[in-house]
C-alpha cells in the first residue's frame, strides 16, 4: 500500500507539471481553475486516505475468519462508526 505521503506527492506532482504549463502559456484562468482542483481534489484524497486508515486499524487479524456472524456484524458495526466520525461535518 502506498504511503500517504507518497500518494499526496504524487496528486501535486501532476499539478504542478499542468501549472507550470499553463503559467509559460500565461494563462491565468487555466491557472486559476488548476489551483482549485489541485485543492479540491487533495481535500477529497485526504478524506479517502482517513477512511483507509480507519479501516485498516479496524480490522481484525486473520483469527477473524473464526469469528461467529454475530462478531463479524459487531466487526462491521464498529468500521461504519470509525467512518461516520471521519466524514462527520463539524
Amino acid at each position: 500500500m502506498r504511503s500517504r505521503d507518497r500518494v499526496l506527492q504524487s496528486l501535486e506532482n501532476v499539478y504542478r507539471e499542468a501549472f507550470q504549463s499553463a503559467e509559460g502559456r500565461n494563462d491565468k484562468d487555466e491557472m486559476a481553475r488548476l489551483d482549485f482542483e489541485y485543492q479540491r481534489d487533495q481535500l477529497q484524497l485526504e478524506v479517502l486516505l482517513d477512511v483507509r486508515e480507519a479501516l485498516s486499524l479496524a480490522e481484525e487479524p486473520a483469527e477473524a475468519e473464526k469469528e461467529s456472524l454475530v462478531d463479524k456484524g459487531s466487526a462491521f458495526l464498529d468500521k461504519a462508526r470509525s467512518i461516520r466520525k471521519i466524514t462527520r461535518l463539524r
